[in-house]
């Protein structure tokens, strides 16, 4: 998506919170001037809000905007502090999520929320294991969760472990956890933001029949052409406040994100740095990770960014998690033109491999910690060389990080998970980048962050290129890659299937890579 129109028009749609709806219309559940304090800080203020059975309302706005609070207010998770839910016409209140979920309004959360320790089926009907005899049945709870499984397009075996399935299947099976329930209104939380491609188009069809059964749909997404494409309404928030609702269909990309920001968007996608060397940075051969990836050879050059495609399974996380030590893998690695062999993670560090994981909040911050701690973590030489921590240094340099990537907060004393889901990853990108790596591997750059600050994270790898380092972007969203990519290459179980550069970088031509071994026509090869 290219924001470039500065023409942008929103008054061709009419704000719908300042008219009574019909009586035919009237709602399912009515949020009416909630808010939301926490202590003298107030997070979400005054929100009025309509949701109807049988209809997709989306609800967009920047991290911290206060969706997921909104969210966690209609769902039973967090209390009011002020304002009602209204409930088929009656006022209610829900003490807890179990209570919402008796009311039949279920969350399915942004985080994953799963015991990784148990099956998919036990999962599924933890706490609400089904019985036969005075025992519990096992084989119907199996039964029934491959059924729903299969409806969201998951082939993970009920039988397996959640700590053994990738990231985008557990969002799936989180899902199918939450359509079990009996529900009336269900709460999609940025769904989408670890699915690719055909996981994607089955669950929107899964919402699309939500819809055509009477269920009511809220929706919250980043991905603003999902949001164009199923919402019958949307409303805007912005700093914890209702900006308006609109029609779905009444407004362009570019008019959603205005109204989130609340300014234009002159450029999503920043200018391409000119890359004037082919000097080789990172050269792997015949890489192979047991289970998931066979024979990858690829080079990335110096001042390049490389981006990585492919559907999920296709092996891409896998391969450079081989590449950086943190699974068992063979490769033959040159780093600069020299050998290296990269057994653990500190070891990719010091040789200057930096690497982002597409999973930040189980495995790229401490949550619980403080921002400074989480920064200085992967370069702690630096600040604890000795018996001491040298505590004024790692100060100044959450200081001047916070300056370099635009980290917003209220506080430096906060822990990084009070962040935002954007401040979170521009804290991991400074993280990663204060070890000085040369060249950098970034997983998933933007998931689950809004519009605003992606431009942000992809303006800073594109300094990165100018700074003469090598990026590689790993990313399930086509057009990102197509807008921040010198070339791409596209794997599809485990191998890498092709290459696509300059006016071959399509959507249609990395789709048809990533799900065929018919081969794309490329007129020239960097």
């Amino acid at each position: 998506m290219l924001l470039q129109d500065h023409g942008m028009q929103t008054s061709c749609a009419t704000p719908l919170h300042q008219v009574d709806a019909p009586a035919a219309m009237r709602p399912l559940l009515r949020a009416d001037a909630l808010s939301k304090r926490y202590g003298p800080v107030t997070v979400l203020s005054d929100i009025t809000l309509d949701i109807r059975a049988g209809e997709i309302h989306a609800v967009i706005g920047e991290n911290g905007a206060g969706k997921s609070t909104l969210m966690g207010l209609l769902s039973g998770y967090i209390s009011p502090s002020a304002g009602t839910l209204i409930l088929d016409g009656q006022p209610v209140h829900f003490a807890t999520p179990h209570q919402a979920q008796q009311a039949g309004i279920v969350l399915v959360h942004q985080e994953i929320l799963l015991a990784e320790g148990l099956t998919v089926t036990q999962n599924l009907f933890l706490g609400r294991e089904l019985g036969r005899m005075g025992m519990v049945d096992d084989r119907t709870m199996r039964r029934m969760a491959a059924e729903k499984l299969a409806e969201l397009g998951c082939h993970v075996s009920p039988n397996a472990l959640v700590r053994d399935v990738p990231l985008a299947e557990r969002q799936l099976i989180q899902i199918a956890r939450a359509l079990l329930d009996e529900h009336r209104l269900v709460i999609f939380d940025e769904p989408t933001a670890v699915l690719t491609g055909d996981e994607v188009e089955r669950l929107l069809t899964i919402i699309f029949s939500l819809k055509a059964q009477g269920i009511a749909v809220l929706y919250i997404s980043h991905r603003l052409d999902e949001v164009q494409r199923v919402a019958d309404r949307l409303t805007v928030l912005r700093d914890g406040r209702m900006v308006s609702t609109h029609p779905g269909h009444t407004l362009s990309q570019m008019d959603m994100a205005h109204l989130m920001v609340g300014r234009e968007l002159a450029s999503l996608y920043p200018p391409r740095a000119l890359r004037s060397t082919t000097e080789p940075m990172l050269a792997v051969r015949s890489a192979c990770v047991p289970g998931w990836v066979k024979d990858v050879s690829f080079t990335v050059h110096r001042g390049e960014v490389l981006g990585f495609a492919g559907m999920i399974g296709a092996g891409r996380t896998e391969l450079f998690e081989g590449i950086v030590g943190l699974r068992p893998a063979t490769a033959q690695v040159e780093l600069h033109g020299n050998p290296v062999h990269l057994r653990s993670p500190r070891e990719a560090i010091d040789a200057g491999i930096g690497y982002l994981t597409e999973d930040r909040k189980g495995k790229g911050l401490l949550l619980q910690e403080r921002l400074a701690p989480n920064l200085t973590l992967s370069a702690l030489g630096r600040f604890h060389p000795g018996p001491w921590l040298r505590r004024r240094a790692e100060e100044r340099a959450l200081t001047q990080s916070i300056q370099d990537y635009d980290i917003r907060l209220k506080s430096p004393r906060v822990r990084a998970g009070q962040l935002s889901g954007g401040n979170q990853q521009k804290l991991l990108l400074a993280k990663v980048l204060l070890t000085g790596p040369s060249v950098v591997i970034i997983d998933e750059p933007t998931r689950g962050i809004d519009i605003a600050n992606k431009a942000q994270v992809y303006a800073f790898i594109q300094r990165l290129v100018g700074e003469r380092k090598a990026c590689i972007v790993i990313s399930s969203e086509m057009q990102e890659l197509i807008g921040i990519c010198d070339r791409i290459l596209v794997m599809r179980q485990g191998r890498i299937n092709g290459e696509v550069s300059g006016k071959q970088m399509t959507e249609k031509n990395i789709a048809l890579l990533a799900t065929s071994d018919v081969q794309v026509h490329q007129e020239s090869r960097t």
